[in-house]
């Protein structure tokens, strides 16, 4: 009788994510086991606890999801994780805080098919405009979008410092050269908006980020993408169920939360999926996400 396959789901807050959980059993997993409260030093004793328990075989039926609400403290738990395997003893672990990653790859990837099929072009060299950037899925957009060629700039909307220091660890940890401005008033809404080739809005649910008028002020406009599903949409203009639907008064196309979110929960399942049907162990991250969001995309 075949063991059961197992992902263990850890996170450094009071709850794991019941959106992951599901995700995780619908792609193929007979159980989920979450763990709380992790801090990353708990990591590396977790991840020897599941490793020893089975044979080298058996442990190709064994897993690690790591969730949270935070990009860069969920990355180096996968640090924690690839440092605690002795192979042949190793698993495969897949990071998703706040489902940020495939969240954000989505993003950007439905960005690129809008450039390619409406613009004939690409992201190399494209301004990139990112709305909510202290956010998770904000950040994840941001350096998504420049590994592939784009100039992105994080905007924050509370003040210059604390989107700089994210813009700073970002720059540090990639290898990046993200930008970073404030977003606090309407005025400086616009005057990013008027630079922009797209913009990507990721603030919080429920709140306009950008109105049509401070979208229409912007020439070279092409893709406006956004990914709040709660009325009022971040972006006016743009429907929850565009996919590169041209904005009124403007020569862009948006995309809306809907059309967005079909390629992110493609993007999830597929990433867990890939650790039940892989041979040797593997390491997901927003890399992994954007390029399977490509794939499902193209």
């Amino acid at each position: 009788m075949a063991l059961p396959r197992i992902v263990h789901m850890i996170t450094p807050l009071k709850h794991m994510s019941p959106f992951d959980v599901n995700m995780a059993l619908d792609a193929g997993y007979d159980d989920a086991i979450p763990y709380t409260n992790v801090t990353i030093e708990d990591v590396y004793g977790l991840v020897q606890d599941a490793i020893f328990s089975r044979s080298p075989d058996g442990i190709k039926r064994t897993a690690m999801f790591i969730g949270g609400k935070r990009a860069i403290e969920a990355l180096d738990m996968m640090d924690k994780a690839k440092k605690a395997m002795v192979p042949p003893f190793e698993i495969s672990v897949f990071a998703d805080p706040a489902g940020s990653f495939t969240t954000a790859a989505a993003m950007v990837a439905c960005a690129k098919k809008a450039l390619k099929e409406n613009f004939k072009t690409d992201l190399k060299g494209k301004r990139v405009v990112v709305f909510g950037g202290t956010g998770v899925v904000a950040f994840a957009s941001a350096v998504i979008a420049t590994t592939d060629g784009a100039k992105a700039v994080l905007v924050g909307y509370d003040g210059p410092e604390r989107v700089r220091r994210l813009t700073m660890e970002a720059n540090d940890r990639f290898d990046v050269d993200l930008g970073y401005a404030d977003g606090t008033t309407e005025e400086q809404k616009a005057e990013l908006a008027r630079e922009a080739d797209l913009v990507f809005s990721a603030g919080p649910a429920g709140r306009q980020i950008l109105s049509l008028d401070q979208i229409k002020q912007s020439k070279d406009l092409k893709v406006a993408a956004d990914v709040n599903a709660v009325p009022p949409l971040g972006v006016e203009g743009v429907g929850i169920k565009d996919k590169g639907t041209p904005i009124e008064g403007t020569n862009a196309v948006g995309i809306g939360a809907l059309a967005i979110g079909d390629v992110k929960y493609k993007t999830e399942s597929g990433l867990f999926k890939e650790m039940i049907q892989a041979e040797k162990p593997v390491y997901l991250d927003f890399r992994a996400a954007y390029s399977l969001a490509q794939d499902l995309t193209s």
